[in-house]
């Protein structure tokens, strides 16, 4: 069994942890018993006591001597983590009263985060923070793993946030990229396809961030934060524009409306193969047959028909 602390998180000390898990191995004791087992003094032992029933790990059963019960761990820990729950519920609460009280000072609006480890973990943090909703324009090159920054976005989905991302055709020139879109897609992202002039993230409509210059092999070095401003008004309004004129990037199981969507975004065979590691050879028999079904003279018109029907 771990000896290694699990309820720390909870507010419980180690020295508390232990002398609760002591009494739970050994059923109810007498503070000397329970002292002589746990290789403490009976002194610290009833020094921890008033702390340990304030948390609920233990009851004292009644009769003399003094004996002491350990409170069933899903009991326990249940209340700890209710408890737990409620003072975070009311810390959240406390954010919009302190932001109502902070006069806004034009050198707060934007802040600027230099170094390529800082803008990563300000950019997970961006997405750990969201409440409602997170706005993303995806374009190479990146600070994050991609797939640190996948798991984190799929952890973000899982709260409930509703996540939009625009790719651009370069994005998915990365290693596996149309997979991990494909997977956000399967976790609830709405994806789509199109131009993206900047790389963004926008949480709430209340941060964006974005990078500092536009150089493509220094975009990643340092980032700008901004915070509610027209500048952020106006960046949510690209990204809603864009939105607009993107075309939708399906699931895992449609490999054909991927064909379809990649060619909707002006993508030639070959760009289309790179991104689908499949042969030109095989994408343009693809591009046949989908023309065919949907009745398409062209490739563009297959792709123009596709965006059509999405958008219907």
């Amino acid at each position: 069994m771990s000896d290694s602390p699990l309820l720390e998180g909870l507010g419980v000390t180690a020295a508390e942890e232990a002398a609760y898990r002591t009494l739970l191995r050994e059923g109810p004791s007498t503070l000397a018993d329970l002292a002589a087992r746990h290789g403490a003094s009976v002194a610290a032992l009833r020094r921890l006591l008033p702390r340990l029933e304030d948390l609920g790990l233990v009851t004292r059963l009644a009769g003399r001597p003094l004996r002491l019960l350990a409170t069933p761990p899903h009991v326990a820990v249940e209340a700890l983590v209710a408890s737990r729950q409620e003072e975070i519920a009311r810390s959240r609460a406390a954010i919009g009263p302190l932001l109502a009280e902070a006069a806004p000072h034009p050198e707060e609006l934007v802040e600027v985060v230099s170094g390529r480890t800082a803008v990563s973990r300000r950019y997970l943090q961006l997405m750990n923070g969201a409440r409602e909703e997170l706005l993303v324009l995806v374009q190479p090159p990146f600070a994050t793993d991609a797939t640190v920054s996948s798991d984190e976005q799929e952890r973000t989905m899982r709260r409930g946030i509703a996540v939009r991302g625009i790719y651009g055709p370069e994005a998915l020139d990365e290693p596996h990229a149309l997979d991990h879109v494909r997977r956000a897609v399967a976790s609830g992202e709405q994806a789509r396809l199109g131009a993206v002039p900047i790389k963004l993230a926008v949480a709430d409509r209340r941060t964006a961030m974005l990078p500092l210059t536009s150089q493509h092999a220094s975009s990643v070095d340092s980032s700008l934060i901004v915070h509610p401003s027209a500048l952020l008004d106006a960046l949510v309004s690209l990204f809603e524009a864009l939105w607009r004129s993107a075309v939708p990037l399906p699931g895992q199981d449609a490999p054909d409306d991927t064909v379809l969507a990649l060619l909707a975004a002006g993508l030639t065979d070959d760009a289309i193969a790179r991104r689908l590691s499949i042969s030109t050879r095989t994408v343009q028999r693809r591009v046949r047959d989908l023309c065919d079904r949907l009745g398409a003279r062209t490739r563009f018109q297959a792709g123009a028909l596709y965006t059509h029907h999405q958008d219907r």
